[in-house]
């Protein structure tokens, strides 16, 4: 599929593009190839990785390759012709004006193209968006698997590029590196565009998958931002909300197990026991999550990074 659109995606590249890095990620088509044999724009740049890195692997290629040459802003795309180039400007153009450190497509703007977007890949995306949301920090995006996105030069660099998940969680783990350094993430709206292809993302084999590395990068971005780099009343609220709720939910857990075995009803100060710190923690949690919820970067970083 990319071999038979990747010449045309490269010829539709307009002139605010100055250096065209094309990633052959041991593509079994040999598409860089065709590319060197038949492309003549002077601005590419052929990669080719020795093994297969995935997704996140060939962007990680592109990237460095892209901030030796001195690049200020570097933008990636598909080369099987589902991203249409020219929406670059209008993904460097909130970069360029100082607005966001990295861009991203969002196809869930428009009503109509969502209507025609396949049920399976809706409930995927909903579901694979809340958890995104959850790990990352970043409450106000959507859509966190679209691969079109545009990222200031000198944010990249700052990555930690051998960290970042290679395969399907690439997109998703740049967003939690991101929010990481608190860099501003703005969504761009985009159409949707679904060929005949059959996508090789199994919304069921990957679910289980991501739910392990959404918790880990949950866990990681709780501990970091709200007890390393900084302690807030969030902190404690989250601390003393998470303590209270695993208090009554096990307490009350007890005594429901032991009233069954006895067949005796718990007394009414034992239920009041249980509810009170399950209703209260449960207070302190969605405080937290309220904090967090306002607490998504606000400024770009790009110009405070070395």
């Amino acid at each position: 599929m990319v071999k038979a659109q990747i010449l045309s995606v490269i010829s539709r590249i307009g002139p605010e593009v100055t250096g065209i890095y094309v990633v052959d990620d041991c593509c079994p088509e040999s598409s860089s190839d065709l590319v060197i044999q038949m492309c003549l724009d002077s601005r590419v740049h052929v990669i080719c990785n020795e093994k297969n890195q995935g997704v996140g692997g060939a962007v990680m290629a592109g990237y460095r390759a892209a901030i030796a040459d001195g690049a200020e802003i570097i933008v990636k795309i598909d080369g099987d012709g589902q991203m249409d180039p020219k929406l670059v400007p209008r993904f460097i153009n909130p970069i360029l004006q100082g607005q966001a450190d990295y861009t991203k497509g969002n196809r869930f703007y428009d009503l109509t193209n969502i209507a025609r977007m396949p049920a399976v890949r809706l409930f995927g995306n909903a579901l694979l968006s809340f958890m995104t949301k959850l790990s990352t920090g970043y409450w106000n995006i959507f859509d966190p698997t679209n691969g079109f996105t545009a990222i200031h030069a000198r944010v990249a660099a700052h990555l930690p590029m051998e960290r970042i998940s290679k395969r399907y969680f690439f997109e998703t783990d740049m967003l939690f590196r991101l929010n990481s350094i608190r860099a501003v993430v703005v969504d761009i709206p985009m159409d949707s565009v679904y060929g005949e292809e059959q996508s090789n993302l199994k919304i069921s084999g990957v679910i289980p998958e991501f739910l392990r590395k959404h918790l880990q990068n949950l866990l990681k971005r709780i501990v970091y931002n709200y007890f390393l780099r900084d302690m807030t009343l969030a902190s404690v609220e989250l601390v003393v909300g998470c303590g209270l709720l695993l208090f009554g939910i096990i307490f009350g857990s007890i005594h429901w197990l032991q009233g069954i075995q006895q067949d005796t009803p718990a007394p009414f100060g034992t239920i009041m026991l249980s509810a009170l710190p399950v209703l209260i923690g449960l207070q302190f949690v969605l405080a937290f999550l309220g904090y967090d919820i306002a607490n998504v970067p606000k400024r770009p970083v790009n110009q405070d990074l070395p």
